[in-house]
């Protein structure tokens, strides 16, 4: 039973809160998963509902996407993902920098942990210096940051954070920015599902997705759908300057938790 409470806590408190960021779920969901499936499965699982929630999100908040965001930003997206998955296993034998423990949990520095730690705290003072927020990125970059989100999330799956970083700055309302992030998301994470699918098959592993408590996977989906539908209930009283400052804390809290080792 505690493993039950545990998940829908998780799930409801950070659905809730990714509504407005548009990225964090997988992140904080994943490590509360790995307290109670192998690390692959936990990484399925988080997956399937991070991908459920997205759908939710579509039918939910889906139709204040910007079509025109969702092209210029999501395709190159989607291609850059193959690629970042791709290397992930040419890169997988890089050296660590560090590992120690931290109570019952081991956290290891790795070269790609620390490099994108360092990109995440960058975007995240342009979201949180005043002097910086106000700064916009021109739409000429939609497809350079569509490669970089789209890349990241192949290849350790924090795409969510760049792409609103990106998103954050182009000058549109809440509204489109929840729903555009919604809907690129899903997209990502169909790719993203697809790759680990052919890498259970491929690993001959398989077998413990079909062996895994899916009660608590449901849990965690169910709690994410009701996280949305809490989250859509104050999303009429939010500004991007309320959204942007979400998103920048986010950042800054995974940047120093990837940087520490500790996701």
């Amino acid at each position: 039973m505690t493993a039950y409470i545990v998940v829908f806590l998780a799930s409801i408190a950070a659905s809730g809160l990714t509504l407005y960021s548009g990225f964090g779920l997988g992140t904080l969901l994943l490590p509360v998963y790995s307290l109670f499936f192998p690390l692959e499965v936990a990484v399925a699982a988080t997956a399937v509902v991070h991908g459920a929630n997205n759908a939710f999100k579509i039918g939910v908040v889906g139709k204040y996407a910007d079509k025109s965001l969702v092209t210029r930003f999501g395709i190159p997206a989607i291609l850059a993902a193959f690629v970042g998955a791709g290397l992930l296993g040419y890169v997988s034998h890089f050296g660590e920098i560090a590992r120690y423990s931290l109570g019952p949990r081991e956290a290891v520095i790795t070269p790609i942990k620390l490099s994108i730690a360092l990109l995440m705290l960058a975007f995240a003072l342009f979201e949180l210096l005043p002097s910086l927020r106000k700064l916009k990125f021109d739409k000429k970059y939609l497809f350079l940051g569509g490669l970089l989100s789209g890349f990241f999330g192949g290849f350790s799956g924090h795409q969510g954070a760049l792409r609103s970083a990106f998103l954050a700055k182009v000058g549109i309302s809440p509204q489109a920015f929840v729903g555009t992030n919604a809907v690129i998301g899903f997209l990502v994470d169909m790719v993203r599902i697809g790759i680990y699918a052919i890498a259970f098959l491929a690993a001959g592993t398989a077998a413990q997705v079909s062996t895994a408590p899916w009660p608590l996977i449901i849990t965690g989906i169910v709690a994410a759908f009701a996280g949305v539908l809490l989250g859509k209930r104050y999303l009429h009283k939010m500004t991007m300057n309320s959204v942007q400052a979400i998103t920048g804390a986010f950042l800054l809290g995974i940047a120093i938790a990837l940087g520490l080792g500790i996701v």
